[in-house]
């Protein structure tokens, strides 16, 4: 019986195709390595919190907003903004820690940038969106081109009929406003940041191109590597050829209605955080090379163990935000990226779990590269509108965005639905659907949710939470000794579960200001934090379901939530390592349980 999950995960791959095949969303797979002209640097901004740009004072959309750029031809002209004046802000970035005056804003700003083209019939362009936060409408010369709503995922319009030879300008209405049938909704333990928050490309392609493809390891034969690549405005007897020279491979793959698919046989040494191995490969018809580096690997699950290539694998975490270390605000360069996974490898991990968003995809491409394994979620968080048909559409929406950014990268093991969210049924149905839409675009990976609902009785916790039935690894959140009982009494929590599945323990930790130092059961001393842990660590020693740890969390980040004046300040605490970049001493404490771990 304890095969059953595996099997039936075999077959899901054999029936419906490998990650994304019949996908509607239309993303570019590898951006960075297509032909683009980058928009990033210094954009024109107008901070709008009554939305005079957009609205009438009869609350009526205008149509000559600010989205026209309009300028002063005759000294009588009546045009109550300028952006060739305005103040300006950095993109990438957030607005929040770039201007002192918006610290706390959240509402709409618009965001104008020049730029010269010059027009190629033979080409198409797309204007690019690494991530807005949250809801973007976005204009060339004056013209809507599309909206997005979601801050963490990426998108692009295409603007070939659009862009003119000479000068262009885009402008974009940005709105992080709060509501509570977003996703995440009004309360959420992180902050608010709004802008431009990831680099922004004009995409240069040919008018036939390769848009989006999926190279991975067969799950019912290693020894095969399958998938598939789609070609935008593919004739008849096209054809794409997929070369891994490393194994020697030079594969021709023919295009039907826009779609190829291949399956071929190969040896690939397979990824793992002890080897993450990846391979160059490169996809090539007629008017272009498209190159990637792409790893081998399989995961499953087998009662309550993770499979990671055949094998039981432990995983040792750290949960991280996506908060730029020392500066604060969101992370926008490689460099931050790799100061938080050095961390993470320097704490003796072998995965990470990106909360509660997805991260830039810098941050897991190099995840990957350093071998580590990857939870990646949407922020379907805490109470949102479980009811509202539009709060699902969207929530699916950021789904299917994150799945088709990532799902080419080996690192990748775990897609997660969900954190913290009250049990009923609108919400079981709603993760439901969730759950199906994951299997259906990509079967080859596991799918958790973290779960704050554990039953209590007096022989200790119970895992009886119906969303339990539906995942394949099941996430707990538990902060015993911080927001329930003393440190000392966590040692004898004891776990129970209903399901025969794996679980991790999703967070666990407590807070502490680095350099604050007293006994070991004062709040906020570096002691108390090392003292949690050290009890937890013991607790977590007997659960023999656990197949994994990620405690929150591995730097201290930015929460409104937090005011506490000379300890939070704005910051929550729990992080292993200050935002200035001093290890606390619980840091030293985790590290040395995974050092000490055997479970590889």
């Amino acid at each position: 019986m304890k095969k059953l999950y595996t099997l039936i995960l075999l077959l899901l791959v054999s029936i419906t195709g490998l990650c994304q095949e019949n996908s509607d969303i239309n993303l570019f797979q590898n951006t960075e390595e297509r032909e683009k002209i980058s928009l990033n640097g210094l954009w024109d901004i107008i901070v709008d919190p009554l939305e005079n740009g957009y609205y009438s004072h009869r609350l009526e959309p205008k149509p000559d907003g600010y989205f026209l750029n309009k300028k002063m031809k005759k000294p009588s002209d009546l045009v109550e903004y300028n952006f060739d004046t305005s103040d300006q802000l950095i993109v990438p970035g957030d607005w929040n820690t770039q201007k002192d005056k918006l610290y706390y804003y959240e509402g709409t700003i618009w965001y104008k940038k020049d730029f010269e083209y010059i027009k190629d019939e033979q080409e198409n362009l797309f204007l690019y969106f690494g991530a807005v936060n949250y809801k973007a409408i976005v204009y060339l010369n004056g013209e809507l081109v599309g909206t997005h709503e979601g801050g963490y995922t990426p998108f692009q319009f295409n603007i070939t009929d659009k862009v003119k030879d000479g000068n262009n300008f885009v402008v974009v209405k940005v709105d992080n406003r709060r509501e509570r049938e977003n996703v995440p909704t009004v309360n959420q333990d992180w902050w608010n940041y709004g802008g431009i928050t990831r680099s922004v490309y004009l995409v240069k392609t040919p008018k036939t191109f390769i848009n989006d493809y999926s190279v991975q390891l067969s799950t019912s034969n290693k020894n095969e590597i399958s998938g598939w690549v789609r070609v935008k405005n593919s004739s008849e007897n096209d054809k794409v050829i997929l070369e891994i020279p490393e194994l020697s491979k030079k594969v021709e793959i023919k295009i039907n209605n826009g779609l190829g698919k291949f399956n071929f046989k190969a040896k690939p040494q397979l990824w793992s955080p002890t080897n993450p191995k990846l391979y160059n490969i490169s996809m090539t018809t007629t008017s272009e090379t498209l190159t990637d580096e792409i790893g081998f690997r399989t995961i499953s699950t087998d009662g309550s163990d993770i499979i990671l290539n055949g094998m039981k694998i432990f995983l040792k975490g750290i949960s991280i935000h996506e908060e730029a270390p020392f500066k604060t605000g969101r992370v926008t360069t490689l460099e931050e990226s790799k100061t938080l996974l050095g961390w993470a490898k320097e704490l003796g991990c072998n995965f990470i779990r990106l909360a509660h968003y997805p991260h830039n995809e810098q941050m897991v491409r190099e995840a990957e590269k350093m071998g580590l394994m990857v939870w990646s979620e949407i922020p379907v968080y805490w109470t949102v509108a479980f009811e509202n048909k539009n709060t699902y559409k969207n929530a699916e929406n950021q789904l299917s965005e994150m799945i088709a950014r990532d799902k080419n990268r080996a690192g990748v093991i775990l897609w997660s639905v969900a954190n913290e969210t009250p049990e009923g049924e609108d919400r079981l149905q709603f993760l439901d659907n969730l759950i199906k839409r994951a299997r259906s675009l990509d079967p080859t990976r596991l799918i958790t949710a973290a779960l704050d609902t554990q039953a209590e009785g007096n022989d200790g916790k119970h895992i009886e939470d119906a969303l339990g039935n539906l995942v394949d690894v099941i996430g707990i959140n538990n902060y015993c000794g911080w927001y329930y009982a003393t440190p000392e009494s966590c040692a004898e929590v004891k776990w129970s579960s209903k399901f025969d599945k794996p679980m991790i323990m999703s967070e666990v930790g407590a807070g502490a200001l680095y350099g604050l130092h007293g006994a070991s059961d004062e709040r906020w001393t570096e002691e108390y934090q090392a003292n949690v842990y050290e009890n937890n660590i013991e607790m977590m020693k007997n659960i023999d379901f656990l197949a994994g740890v990620s405690p929150w969390i591995l730097m201290d980040f930015r929460s409104s939530r937090r005011p506490l004046k000379r300890i939070q300040e704005d910051f929550n605490r729990k992080g292993l390592i200050s935002e200035q970049g001093m290890r606390k001493k619980a840091f030293y404490t985790l590290q040395k349980y995974y050092m000490n771990e055997n479970k590889d």
